[in-house]
């Protein structure tokens, strides 16, 4: 059972990509061993391991990103090998070395290639040294604010400001004009800090109208490489993919050659081993230049394997025991297309920012040979017909009820199981309805007829929410806030500026007594792994400020108090 001498793996990871790996374990016979902080304690990745350990609080810098904790489990599981998937420890050079140290095979390259390509000035001079293009910019020792910004406009505008040891949007700026340059310096350098404790940076040339192509690469220890096509990866938001597709749309067969024997020049310029991708950016005319190299799997790798047949965890596994590839250039067939959707928790009445919270309800197509369906997570089982809410099955029942759809308030007389009913909006006219509850699947359904028109949208409940969902869309009906409770609501900053997500408040850029007029910065925020910057929404004098450098912001909380110059104080005083 398992593959050279690994026979139990242990994955530094949580999540999707935690559970990905676990699967192809298992098919192989190799036993899985999870980590898990305190909130991933009834995880989906806990439960699907065969041995699983405790490493530590929420926090990812005392638990999933703690090298001592991850290789003691490894050690006290006698597990032959860490696989750390992607994010957290999975290009980190000392961890690399750290479990080389411990006689620990690391799934993934040598640990001078991750140094190497984690650095973007020398992994440019790396790749133009093996005849890989690349895009024009600046790379120099010389940080000060005065070089960069004369280096923008020797390049021309627009420019990005990158670190030089950034990866997934992180520490990643646009300057589009000299005005704006200083400012989106500072931004890349404190995000950059933040991610990477490294702030060092580069500008380049912004290519207008840009596609994202990557080359999935595969290296073994006994000097072969291949490559297995490219992905484009250009929708984007935020800087994080959202939609990846296999092969690219559009691109001949000639550059697609070109772009893969690029990659596997990029691949043997650093002595690649394992799974990896290189990055490019093209232009209109199809010419492509370097832009970095992710030295690990990546979230987008499923769309390779469904287009290869491939199973490039198996591959990483295989390799990582001193095997062979399992396939050369010539061996590796291209046959059909493939399209990867990321599912982003975004809060669309909150400007789609980003939003995390409990999963009440998840729905996904059954995967078969076409359909694959990559997570890590799994609502709480719930059903409407357990509760105490009113909700059951074929009982007949006839009441009346306030309901709102949207921001407008309706009286309906609510029935189950085909009982005539009828739905009524204030001053607008009477609607027929009739309907009943149906449990198929594990799904709940609403058999209904609306004035003789049929439908049946899928039903969830979750508190004193109706959510529908049909091929038409979906809505949600909820019973309104009582008059009563209206009224009563947080301590809000009148006037002021509030948190648009829960985060952690990075910076504070004013104190009360300041002027700020419409559109000034007034603190920064990290959330969900990025950087957001507060801006005053009105013209006036900041009274108070809520919260200091470091500390946690919930959803909507105040965060600055704003009075418009001259506004009375309550006290007969003014400023």
């Amino acid at each position: 059972r398992g593959v050279g001498r690994i026979e139990k793996v242990l994955i530094a990871n949580r999540g999707e990509i935690a559970c990905r790996v676990m699967r192809t374990a298992k098919k192989m016979g190799i036993r899985s061993v999870a980590v898990y902080s305190d909130a991933d304690r009834h995880s989906m990745h806990v439960a699907m391991a065969d041995e699983a350990y405790h490493i530590g609080p929420p926090p990812s810098q005392q638990s999933y990103l703690s090298m001592e904790k991850v290789l003691e489990v490894a050690k006290k599981s006698g597990s032959h090998a860490v696989h750390p998937g992607y994010g957290f420890l999975s290009e980190n050079t000392e961890f690399a070395e750290a479990c080389k140290q411990e006689g620990i095979i690391f799934i993934g390259p040598p640990s001078s290639a991750i140094r190497d390509m984690g650095i973007k000035s020398t992994s440019k001079h790396i790749m133009s040294a093996a005849g890989v293009p690349i895009i024009g910019g600046y790379h120099g020792d010389d940080q000060s604010n005065e070089r960069l910004q004369a280096e923008a406009a020797r390049i021309g505008y627009p420019v990005m400001i990158k670190a030089v040891r950034g990866g997934g949007g992180k520490g990643m700026r646009i300057a589009r004009s000299d005005s704006d340059f200083l400012e989106q310096l500072e931004s890349a350098r404190r995000e950059a800090r933040k991610s990477f404790n490294d702030d060092v940076m580069l500008v380049e040339k912004f290519v207008e109208d840009p596609r994202h192509v990557e080359v999935q690469v595969f290296g073994d220890m006994h000097g072969n490489a291949v490559y297995l096509f490219e992905r484009d990866c250009s929708v984007q938001r935020r800087h994080q993919k959202i939609i990846e597709e296999a092969p690219g749309p559009g691109i001949s067969s000639e550059v697609r050659r070109k772009l893969g024997e690029a990659a596997v020049r990029a691949a043997k310029a650093v002595n690649y081993v394992g799974a990896g991708t290189v990055e490019f950016i093209m232009d209109a005319q199809h010419n492509f230049y370097f832009m970095e190299m992710n030295t690990r799997l990546q979230v987008e790798h499923p769309v390779t394997e469904m287009i290869t047949g491939t199973d490039l965890v198996e591959w990483q596994l295989r390799v990582a025991a001193g095997e062979r590839l399992p396939l050369l250039q010539d061996d590796i067939i291209l046959r059909g297309h493939s399209f990867e959707a990321r599912i982003y928790a975004e809060d669309p009445n909150n400007d789609f920012l980003p939003g995390a919270g409990p999963l009440l309800h998840l729905s996904t197509p059954p995967p078969d040979q076409d359909t694959r369906i990559e997570t890590g997570v799994r609502e709480d089982p719930f059903s409407p017909f357990g509760s105490s809410g009113g909700w059951r099955n074929n009982i007949k029942f006839n009441r009346n009820m306030r309901l709102q759809l949207g921001d407008k308030s309706k009286y309906q007389t609510c029935c189950e199981h085909s009982l005539p009913s009828s739905v009524q909006g204030i001053g607008e006219e009477v609607y027929h309805v009739t309907g009943e509850v149906e449990v198929e699947g594990g799904a709940t359904f609403l058999h209904c007829s609306v004035n003789g028109v049929k439908s049946r949208p899928k039903l969830v409940m979750v508190d004193n929410t109706v959510h529908l969902f049909s091929t038409e869309g979906s809505s949600q009906v909820s019973v309104p806030v009582p008059k009563y409770l209206a009224g009563v609501s947080g301590s809000g900053a009148q006037g002021g500026a509030v948190a648009p997500m829960t985060g952690t408040i990075e910076k504070v850029l004013v104190k009360a007594g300041d002027k700020v007029t419409v559109g000034d910065p007034l603190m920064v925020m990290i959330a969900m792994k990025m950087e957001h910057t507060i801006r005053a929404p009105k013209s006036g004098v900041i009274k108070k400020v809520f919260f200091r450098e470091g500390s946690q912001a919930n959803r909507h909380a105040p965060l600055v108090e704003l009075e418009e110059e001259g506004q009375d104080n309550g006290d007969g005083s003014s400023q």
